[in-house]
Order: C-alpha cells, then sequence, then structure tokens
C-alpha cells in the first residue's frame, strides 16, 4: 500500500513542571490569566504530527512518503527519517523560514500546557499533492493530519480529485477551523481519527451528532488513553480495544502517532481493524514509556511480549509473522 503522510513537521521543545497545573488557577482569576512554570527539566526532539507517524511506519517496515514543510536546518532530521525508512523526497523547504516549533510543558498529572509556532509549516499549503503522486507513482491512501490549514483543504480536495482514498486526522487544529472547513475535511473520509476530547470538538464544531458524522466517514477511531481505543461504524455497535498497560509513563507527547502508524501498518497488510488497532495500542505504549515522539525502540519480540500480556498469545502468533520480519 502507497501511503502519504500530510501533516506538520516541528522540532519539539518538551519540558517537565513538577507539580499540578490546575494548583495554580485561581478559580474567581480565570478570565484574566498569567501563569509562569518553572519547568525542571528539558528534552528537544525531533518532531511534527507526520514525521512522527511516518517514522512509526518506516520502522513497522513500510515506506511512507512524508509530505509537509520544513526549513533549511532540516537537513538533519531528513537523513534520520530516511534512516528509518521515510520518503522525504516531497517535503517543501522553505528559503526563509525555520521548522516548526512544538513547546510543551508536562505536570505531574500528565496533563499538558503547549504552542506551536508555524514556521515553514505556512508553506505546505504550496504542495502539490497530484505531484508528489506522479514522483511516487500513485498513492492509496493520504492521511492529512494537523498541519497548515490552507493545506489541509487543498490536500484534502486533490486526493478527492485524484481518487485516493482520504484519512482525515485534524487533531489540535480543529481549534484553528470554521465549521465549515472542518466538515470539509472530514465528509467522505475513509478513516477518521479524534481523541476523545477532539471527538467533542468535533462534533460542536459541525453541528453534526455522531451518528451524523458516521453517516459521513467510513471509519472513526477514538483514542481513549488509558481505556485504549474505540471504532466506530454506522449502523454498527462500536468495537472497544483496550489499551497495552504501560510500565513507566515517561512522556505522554506522541502516543497517539505511534498508534495511527501501527494501525494505519495493520491495514497496509490487511489485518482486521480489530487487529491493527491492537498493533496500535501497542506501539502507543512503547512510546509512552520513551521522552520524545520518536525515541522510542521498535523492538519485534518486546512488542509482541506486549501484545500477548494484553490480548493474548494466539494475537501475538497471529502478528508475529509480520513483525518478525522488521530489521
Amino acid at each position: 500500500m502507497q501511503i502519504a503522510i500530510a501533516g506538520s513537521i516541528a522540532t519539539d521543545h518538551l519540558m517537565a513542571f513538577p507539580g499540578r497545573f490546575t494548583d495554580q488557577l485561581v478559580a474567581d482569576r480565570l478570565d484574566r490569566v498569567s501563569l509562569s512554570f518553572l519547568a525542571d527539566h528539558l528534552e528537544v526532539r525531533q518532531g511534527g504530527v507526520a514525521a512522527n507517524i511516518a517514522c512509526g511506519l518506516g520502522r513497522l517496515g513500510l515506506r511512507p512518503f512524508l509530505v509537509g514543510a520544513a526549513g533549511t536546518d532540516f537537513a538533519d532530521y531528513a537523513a534520520r527519517l530516511a534512516a528509518d525508512g521515510v520518503d522525504t523526497g516531497s517535503v517543501r523547504i522553505s528559503e526563509t523560514l525555520h521548522t516548526a516549533r512544538f513547546m510543551c510543558t508536562t505536570d505531574t498529572d500528565q496533563n499538558q500546557i503547549a504552542t506551536f509556532y508555524a514556521g515553514a509549516m505556512a508553506e505546505a499549503r504550496k504542495i502539490d499533492l497530484a505531484v508528489v503522486a506522479d514522483r511516487t507513482g500513485g498513492l492509496d491512501l493520504v492521511l492529512i493530519g494537523a498541519d497548515d490549514p490552507e493545506a489541509m483543504l487543498r490536500h484534502t480536495a486533490a486526493a478527492r480529485a485524484e481518487g485516493f482514498a482520504v484519512a482525515a486526522d485534524p487533531s489540535q487544529q480543529l481549534a484553528r477551523l470554521t465549521p465549515e472547513q472542518a466538515r470539509s475535511l472530514v465528509d467522505g473520509a475513509r478513516l477518521l481519527f479524534t481523541n476523545e476530547y477532539e471527538a467533542g470538538l468535533l462534533q460542536q464544531l459541525t453541528g453534526w451528532d455522531t451518528a451524523d458524522v458516521l453517516d459521513r466517514v467510513g471509519t472513526w477511531i477514538t483514542t481513549l488513553g488509558a481505556d485504549g481505543v474505540r471504532i466506530a461504524h454506522a449502523g454498527q455497535p462500536p468495537l472497544r480495544v483496550p489499551a497495552v498497560p504501560a510500565h513507566d509513563i515517561a512522556d505522554p507527547t506522541g502516543a497517539g502517532d505511534a498508534f495511527r502508524a501501527g494501525f494505519l501498518a495493520g491495514l497496509a497488510w490487511q489485518w482486521p481493524q480489530q487487529r491493527a488497532a491492537q498493533l496500535g495500542c501497542a506501539l502507543a505504549t512503547t512510546a509512552l514509556e520513551s521522552v520524545g515522539t520518536q525515541e522510542y525502540k521498535l523492538i519485534p519480540a518486546e512488542l509482541l511480549e506486549r501484545i500477548a500480556e494484553a490480548y493474548g498469545q494466539q494475537t501475538a502468533a497471529e502478528c508475529a509473522p509480520r513483525l518478525g520480519d522488521i530489521s
């Protein structure tokens, strides 16, 4: 399966605050918030939702096509992604802007406050998906993740015009979209990814209820954190897939992207959606136990052990032929 992952490419600045954000909030002063949190730890890592998902797919043995915009500081990052099996030939390099920056602080309750600087990402709207398809020999699926909003809309329209299946994953950009834009991105998608909060925000923004959304997409996948994943289709009861328990949570950033990589890999291998989600949950937990969105080690034997512990030996045995081929 030829998969393009369109979305942000960024450098992450991840900080840890040794307290609880909520302890600093004054209930009757929320209309004028002025807070500063003294972080006691900083990690600078490579990230961005598209790069994170593409990295996971590459490590699972696929060769995804990364579609996004980065700055002239991207060379080392590109080399690292290429080593993980990611095709970066469709990344647009800005002549004037730095690669986007994601600055995130996490407290002891795993709550997060983040700021995103778009930088070169603003030039993603200049990428022509038809040119990407010509270069790669055609695309079967295009995941459209959080990116410059105009780029997201343009890629969605281009994918539909070219007849490529769309996986809509607007995530953090939902807050920037108008109701009309949100409807345009979601309507007709083969797959829709959200977390539980984004699911509610999407419905509020579009004015659609659950049934309305399901009438417009093929499959709606909602990640539920420690409660796993919900997979929904129109006219059917939702399927719940439990999470893979974590041994020690180091950093929640990027777990959702790792899930998407595992799920898409399973679909590329023509696994049932439940099995694909189980792989996604196992990869998400692996990412949870590392600081940074791409710092996790993908060791097939350990991944299969996690799958066996969470879902049984039979499930692990069914996953083993594919995962065993990963070098």
